[in-house]
């Protein structure tokens, strides 16, 4: 499906999120456990470490890609369904596709190679590293350089623009800067810590709308930035 339409000031742009879950811990290899633990002395240090593999590539998996045209508001979320796939269905302006990690990592390079901008939240510190890495895991050759200059406009981070690359300490959550805003949080129903256990229950479509959700978020505060704040 293409997101494409005509862009404005001739510039096709796309802005992407992914959600992900940690392994199990206790089906990771003796080695693995011992090495993730090497540093944690109390139960509560076990239990961080145990809470934090889904933000690492080496620990975690994608479970949902989301891919939206801020021009257009128009997009595809391309999510993980354990056994039987789920059939494609759209919903205000999303289309929805299911398919194993390696199936969703694959429809994402081959959407975002036709746009010139990328537009994340967080995304060269966290989303771009978990896609490369996880690509490379599953042999997929990725179609463009997520991770070009910072300075540039090929990649707007909003994070780093927000805190103008660094100047500000303290980094925010998104659900902050929304807060901060007016713009309708997408944690109220879903928060990224809750993702595994609705992953676990089967609930693949509501992580797929919950990844949507961080989508039209990010465009809002997009329209905050590029109106009010950039020169």
């Amino acid at each position: 499906m293409s997101l494409k339409s005509f862009p404005i000031n001739n510039v096709s742009r796309i802005i992407f999120d992914i959600e992900t879950v940690g392994k199990d811990f206790e089906q990771l290899d003796e080695a693995t456990q011992d090495y993730l633990l090497k540093y944690a002395e109390s139960e509560d240090e076990r239990q961080a470490v145990r809470d934090s593999l889904s933000f690492y590539p080496l620990t975690g998996e994608i479970v949902a890609i989301g891919m939206l045209n801020p021009d257009t508001m128009k997009g595809a979320v391309y999510f993980q369904a354990s056994g039987d796939l789920m059939l494609p269905f759209e919903e205000e302006g999303i289309r929805y596709e299911s398919g194993s990690e390696k199936d969703i990592i694959v429809k994402f390079w081959g959407s975002v190679k036709g746009y010139e901008e990328f537009v994340t939240f967080n995304g060269r510190a966290f989303d771009c590293p978990f896609i490369l890495i996880r690509s490379a895991i599953h042999k997929v050759k990725p179609t463009r350089d997520l991770m070009p200059n910072r300075y540039k406009d090929q990649h707007i981070d909003l994070l780093d623009r927000l805190t103008f690359f660094g100047a500000s300490r303290r980094k925010f959550s998104l659900d902050m800067w929304c807060r901060t805003f007016g713009i309708k949080s997408p944690k109220t129903d879903i928060t990224g810590y809750e993702v595994k256990d609705v992953f676990k229950a089967g609930r693949y479509a509501d992580i797929a709308r919950y990844c949507a959700g961080d989508l039209r978020a990010t465009k809002e505060l997009l329209d905050c930035w590029e109106n009010y704040i950039k020169a």
